[in-house]
């Protein structure tokens, strides 16, 4: 539904982004994470025809973003970082004039634009001025918009922006329901969400991919560290732990806890368990700890 190809955008000598690539199929929900200035933004702004790549190809449904702007336009509902609306144009009135824009009229115009207020939490609000919103609600309102004809693919940049956290559950529900039958792609700082949302992530820094994997596969791609979870009961000396071979640090914990630091090469408990029979500790625990997508994510953009 997606396709990436070799894309480069070059604002003077400086690439923005460079020559990234990736996909996304219908009924998948894919994260796309990056730092400030990572390139994020300008990606999504060329994937639906507001900007032009400057090397490369972006196709939506199998259509060209350059060639066919119009046809791609039709297939894409689009949520900017900074959601543009017309704050003196009432809710009802502002979603009628965007799906007049998308070609809708009549009862079929009326009955989504009922549908939408609905559906993304804004009853209690649709006969205010825009302007008089939250800047939460105000985030419900371009959501709407972005979806008032119905797209195969769905860009989202950081659409939870400005939501309180029962609103973000609201919305998160919604993309879990969108993303059964449509593509959707979108940006986001908060990395619970990815994980909460997300089939795969895709991450760019510096304007160049850096990862694109399945969530659950992601602690893999970042092999900087590993930490173990020791307990012992009783005292040691944890000078023979450190001169095991991967360890980087020991550190001791609350109580007989003592957090192993390894350089995430291979799995050290089988060492660890042995050392402490040979010097005649009781190891009461031995726990790996998972890296967690903020860890991975730091690993993975800050590189050199």
């Amino acid at each position: 539904m997606v396709e990436i190809q070799h894309l480069t955008k070059l604002f003077g000598t400086q690439a923005a982004v460079n020559d990234i690539s990736f996909s996304a199929g219908r009924g998948e929900i894919l994260g796309f994470l990056g730092p400030n200035g990572a390139g994020k933004s300008t990606t999504m702004k060329i994937a639906t025809g507001y900007l032009p790549p400057s090397a490369g190809t972006v196709r939506i449904a199998d259509f060209d973003v350059v060639e066919h702007p119009l046809e791609v336009r039709r297939r894409v509902g689009y949520l900017p970082e900074h959601n543009p609306l017309y704050l003196d144009m009432y809710v009802h009135e502002y979603l009628d004039f965007i799906g007049r824009v998308h070609g809708l009229s009549g009862g079929a115009l009326r009955e989504r634009v009922k549908e939408l207020v609905a559906r993304v939490g804004l009853t209690r609000e649709q006969n205010k001025q825009i302007g008089a919103l939250s800047k939460g609600y105000r985030q419900r309102v371009g959501l709407a918009q972005a979806l008032v004809h119905d797209p195969q693919v769905l860009i989202l940049d950081e659409p939870t922006t400005g939501l309180d956290p029962n609103q973000i559950g609201e919305i998160r529900q919604l993309i879990r329901e969108l993303g059964q039958d449509k593509t959707v792609i979108f940006s986001t700082h908060i990395l619970p969400e990815v994980q909460a949302l997300c089939d795969r992530v895709v991450i760019i820094s510096r304007g160049q991919l850096v990862a694109d994997s399945p969530v659950r596969d992601l602690g893999a791609l970042a092999k900087g560290e590993t930490i173990i979870r020791a307990e012992f009961e009783g005292t040691i000396d944890p000078t023979s732990l450190r001169q095991l071979p991967g360890i980087r640090a020991v550190e001791q914990a609350a109580g007989g806890v003592w957090v192993i630091r390894t350089d995430g090469r291979g799995d050290q408990r089988r060492a660890i368990s042995q050392l402490a029979a040979q010097q005649g500790w009781l190891l009461l625990g031995l726990r790996q700890e998972e890296q967690s997508l903020e860890q991975v994510f730091q690993q993975l953009t800050t590189k050199k």
